[in-house]
């Protein structure tokens, strides 16, 4: 009961943060609008050139969409992310009213064919945006995994609305329709993040980058680091079975089972079923701070009952085992979006998600397109245990690095909770919170201790946890500091000697920041530099407190 208690808090959190809020009532409209589109353009497609048509125009936009992701991943590390999110739904705007027209008056199907290309490629900028922008809006670590858990919990009921409004609007009217809803619902998604504030970019490196290695920054990133190498990889290999599922599920429904297309429909709606479930068992996760067993759990979940299923010949069981897989999909979603999002550092996390999507849309066209070569080969049952074996055989000599991740990412939590309520700190994206505060060393001081003198080297920035201390200052006066206060700052922004002399009044206890971590982080992120710069400006002038 109290990690419900505590999983609770976080996700009233995240509706009680209107930047965060604002941001989920946004996917909202792109997510319904998403798979309403997912519908209704194969049937306009299928009408326009048959099965070939279909099938090239989903390859097309698979390919382009992946070969743009790095591009688009850069400009998301380069640009306001929240401007990003709010062009991509504007374009969008744009591309389904042109398509709208042309359904309506029946104009040449390549050129709709073009702008559904445009339309996934510009979409592509949207996710390593939002997923780079969330860290930076939201208040403490398990807030950010609320967030992500709302976020997967409104893809998946976009599953069942977004192709039920197009089912209507297909039997109503048309393909013309659905485009026409999809105008509303990005205006929808542009009002809501229009109301988001506006981010700040990553700074820019000091010195000009050349292009390629900054194109490539996510990719060599995922590869320089373990934690996102294993996270990034294991991902990408649960896409694949994902795009293998796409197909065995019709294997399933027409082969195995002999239930027609109603059988396909049930399984479908078995997945989106599971998924729901799937973020409630999310939720029960969301208060703990190591991810990696849920990371783990989903992975298995996502492959195992695809492998079952190959036992069954009725529908009832083969719906349970499919609605597992659901709630494996939405384990390793979210887990593995908070583990990218809490090891890779703001400047390169757009690039990051960036490259996690290429391989991802790359998988997903393998996983869709070895599976049927796979099921000629294997029969329809083999196939299903040949997927659903994956998943356990990739993640179990990966399972020791997995943990190894959770315990390098344990977030120290005193440290974490006194930076946080230090007013230099309080703009700071969270994910460096976190790093700042894992880097924290503590530190004891004997009552009568000197922590700095006047005139010396500054080192480190230091936050009083426990005790009291005397700032001697140059006047001659005396002042005293307690838990919650923080000095140091003046010597490392200012690259002077220490402004005054810091004393223990009493056994004191202390965090120390290294300077490099210190200055990294607030220089790094302008609106933290600004306040920074005002408690300086405000301390210097009188001497008041120690430099």
């Amino acid at each position: 009961m109290k990690r419900y208690a505590a999983s609770l808090r976080a996700f009233a959190q995240v509706f009680a943060n209107p930047r965060v809020r604002n941001v989920q009532l946004a996917d909202v409209g792109a997510t319904l609008g998403t798979w309403a589109y997912g519908v209704a353009l194969p049937v306009y497609a299928f009408h326009s050139g048959g099965t070939r048509a279909v099938g090239l125009l989903f390859f097309a936009r698979f390919v382009f969409a992946a070969l743009a992701a790095p591009w688009l991943g850069l400009l998301a590390d380069r640009r306001s992310r929240r401007q990003l999110m709010l062009i991509a739904d504007i374009v969008r705007m744009a591309i389904f009213a042109g398509m709208t027209v042309i359904a309506i008056t029946g104009a040449s199907a390549y050129i709709l064919y073009v702008l559904a290309i445009t339309s996934t490629i510009i979409s592509g900028s949207y996710p390593p945006a939002q997923a780079a922008l969330m860290p930076t809006l939201v208040d403490s670590p398990e807030e950010l995994t609320a967030a992500n858990v709302v976020g997967n919990t409104i893809s998946s009921l976009g599953m069942f609305a977004g192709p039920a409004l197009a089912g209507i609007l297909l039997a109503l009217s048309g393909p013309a329709a659905v485009f026409a809803l999809n105008v509303g619902l990005f205006v929808w998604s542009a009002i809501f993040i229009a109301m988001v504030p506006r981010d700040e970019p990553p700074p820019r490196p000091e010195r000009p980058p050349r292009f390629l290695p900054e194109l490539l920054a996510g990719v060599t990133t995922v590869l320089s680091k373990k934690a996102l190498r294993v996270v990034v990889g294991l991902s990408a290999t649960m896409t694949l079975v994902d795009g293998a599922l796409e197909v065995m599920l019709v294997v399933v429904a027409l082969r195995l089972l002999e239930g027609g297309n109603a059988a396909l429909g049930w399984l479908n709606t078995a997945i989106g079923v599971g998924s729901v479930l799937g973020a409630f068992v999310v939720a029960a996760f969301v208060s703990r701070r190591r991810l990696a067993g849920g990371f783990a759990l989903g992975i298995l979940l996502s492959s195992i009952p695809l492998a079952l299923t190959a036992a069954v010949s009725t529908l009832a069981p083969a719906i349970v085992l499919i609605g597992a897989l659901g709630i494996g999909s939405i384990l390793v979603q979210v887990n593995s979006v908070t583990l990218l999002q809490r090891s890779a550092d703001n400047d390169v996390l757009g690039r990051v998600f960036a490259c996690l999507q290429t391989l991802m849309l790359g998988t997903l066209a393998i996983g869709s397109l070895a599976t049927p070569a796979i099921v000629s080969w294997l029969g329809s049952r083999g196939a299903l245990i040949a997927v659903g074996v994956i998943g356990p055989l990739v993640l179990i000599p990966f399972w020791p690095a997995l943990r190894r991740i959770d315990a390098e990412s344990v977030i120290a939590e005193e440290p974490l909770e006194l930076l946080r309520r230090i007013e230099i700190f309080t703009e700071l994206p969270e994910p460096v919170l976190e790093r700042l505060a894992a880097g924290a060393t503590s530190i004891s001081v004997a009552a009568g201790g000197v922590v700095v003198s006047r005139g010396e080297v500054g080192n480190h920035f230091y936050a009083i946890a426990g005790g009291k201390a005397a700032v001697d200052l140059d006047d001659g006066t005396t002042r005293e500091l307690g838990p919650g206060d923080f000095f140091g700052e003046i010597a490392l922004l200012r690259d002077v000697p220490r402004t005054a002399t810091v004393r223990a009044l009493e056994p004191l206890h202390l965090f120390a920041v290294e300077r490099d971590e210190f200055l990294v982080a607030v220089t790094g992120h302008d609106p933290t530099l600004a306040v920074a710069e005002n408690v300086v400006t405000s301390r210097l002038p009188a001497g008041v407190l120690a430099g």
